[in-house]
């Protein structure tokens, strides 16, 4: 009799041993098992080391990383109806493991989807000229858009770049000369704006001059000296001018 007892325990310990070693289960760092008991949820485990019992189930395996998708628009209409492509790439997350098994089928496929009708309604809400230079307000508000529809499915949107913008070749032939023209436009401001500052210069010292001939006679031989300097050349001075230029800088008795 004890025999056949001990027998039954030895089988019983051989057992529980066998299913406790099927119910030892590791999960990596980065990810979570969502687990079903009876059909139920139960528990989201991980990571390391972790019990699996024979009524408990593994409903998928949840990545915690953060992942990318690429997102295109072909042939969107702006807010003002111009056609354009759109490249953009976006960075997500799955914030609850829960959510993202229970309340959806394919959170991944499901997301790149979303973000590309999104990426349509970002581009029909916008006009051209502030898709193309103010892309960060852009990228922000396709961003709070995509993660006020994938917040029920515990995914959180981390970041949304566009990456690149094509108009068609006629608008972007278009667009360039109208660029060059303000250029032009501003450069000839500018020049004009610059000989008005110089005319009120030339004025300004020609006044100065008139009310002082002194000043005037100076300025005539630093311009002589300045010319020769580098030459080493000899000037000649007419008579009258020289006499003149005496009794100015002789000084008085």
């Amino acid at each position: 009799m004890d025999g056949n007892l001990t027998a039954v325990l030895i089988v019983l310990a051989v057992v529980a041993l066998l299913v406790l070693v099927r119910s030892v289960r590791i999960t990596q760092e980065w990810r979570r098992a969502v687990v079903l008991r009876l059909g139920r949820f139960h528990a989201v485990k991980g990571p390391g080391l972790y019990l699996l019992w024979p009524i408990d189930t593994i409903a998928t395996i949840i990545d915690l990383r953060i992942q990318t998708a690429n997102i295109t628009a072909e042939q969107a209409l702006t807010r003002d109806t111009v056609a354009v492509s759109v490249d953009a790439i976006i960075f997500w997350q799955v914030e609850d493991a829960r959510a993202a098994a229970v309340n959806i089928v394919d959170y991944t496929q499901a997301i790149e989807r979303v973000a590309q009708t999104s990426l349509r309604e970002m581009i029909g809400s916008i006009e051209l000229s502030r898709l193309l230079t103010d892309r960060a307000t852009a990228d922000a508000a396709l961003q709070r858009t995509i993660s006020a529809k994938t917040r029920d499915w515990g995914v959180g949107v981390r970041a949304v770049e566009i990456r690149d913008v094509t108009i068609p070749p006629g608008l972007q032939d278009a667009m360039s000369r109208q660029a060059q023209a303000e250029r032009e436009r501003d450069a000839r401001v500018t020049l004009a704006s610059a000989e008005q500052d110089i005319a009120r210069q030339v004025l300004a010292a020609a006044e100065l001059y008139a009310s002082n001939p002194v000043a005037l006679q100076l300025r005539q031989m630093n311009l002589l000296y300045e010319m020769n300097k580098e030459r080493g050349a000899t000037v000649l001075i007419p008579t009258d001018m020289a006499a003149s230029l005496g009794r100015v800088l002789d000084p008085p008795a």
